[in-house]
């Protein structure tokens, strides 16, 4: 059985550079990045009913062709890929947003239950998965659901049990310097008007979260306070869940030749 491999790290880390140099080194191993339907992970795609679906459709006529081309079914509900979807239709990206799984969408239970049912079904081989073990998952439960450090644990420990049969490895790019790191990829991405976009959102995102008003989370240090607490405890769940699955390297500090290294050691 070929092994899958979860490339994980914070904001900043180089995981999508990462994907893209092991994925050149396992050249016919298959690829999911954010936003892309994936087996396991929801992010950038809108869970929807048939109901749902059908309301998304008669809202947005003139997308309807193209939101058909970026939904694939799954049971009783269609998974939309809507960020794959290029439009200047306002609100459609907003009104999407809605049906995902995240951002406290789903109380605890549910959330818990689809993501645990979609990796215990999930039985692929040869794959590479950008972010699709922490990240998400994890800023969910931080920052919307509010769950404490023992919740995620046990979370994460019953997700690993649905993994007991597959070969698999986690790559955590692990970030020393945070306040570097978004100092260096605030400048980064940038939008075409050249407003610091994505650290905008990030500040909004932290504040506005149930964590962030009860936190009192403010601008640039509410957002480096989060993300140590998430490296904190991503190192915890690294280390007593996954330690015989995980390899933890430097962000962008390793050498791109010791790939195959960190592939098949």
């Amino acid at each position: 059985m070929r092994r899958n491999y979860f490339i994980e790290g914070l904001q900043g880390a180089g995981k999508t550079t990462f994907v893209k140099q092991i994925s050149a080194y396992l050249q016919n191993y298959q690829v999911f990045q954010e936003g892309d339907y994936s087996p396991i992970e929801l992010a950038w795609c809108a869970y929807v009913t048939e109901e749902q679906y059908d309301r998304i459709l008669e809202e947005y006529p003139l997308l309807s062709a193209e939101i058909k081309a970026k939904t694939t079914e799954e049971g009783n509900h269609k998974i939309v890929c809507y960020t794959k979807i290029p439009t200047d239709v306002p609100g459609f990206y907003k009104d999407m947003e809605k049906y995902e799984i995240y951002n406290g969408n789903l109380d605890k239970n549910a959330f818990e239950k689809l993501i645990l049912e979609r990796f215990a079904n999930w039985n692929g081989e040869g794959q590479i998965f950008e972010c699709s073990v922490f990240q998400n998952i994890i800023e969910n439960q931080m920052l919307y659901l509010l769950m404490s450090d023992d919740e995620i644990l046990d979370f994460y420990r019953r997700l690993k049990s649905t993994l007991e049969s597959r070969a698999y490895r986690i790559i955590y790019l692990d970030v020393e310097d945070i306040p570097e790191t978004i100092d260096r990829i605030r400048k980064e991405r940038i939008d075409d008007k050249g407003n610091e976009a994505w650290f905008s959102e990030m500040i909004r995102y932290v504040e506005k979260s149930p964590y962030g008003r009860m936190q009192k989370a403010s601008g640039l240090r509410g957002l480096i306070k989060h993300l140590e607490q998430r490296r904190r405890l991503e190192h915890q769940i690294i280390e007593e869940v996954f330690p015989e699955n995980s390899v933890k390297i430097k962000a962008k500090s390793y050498d791109p030749l010791a790939i195959p290294y960190f592939a098949l050691e």
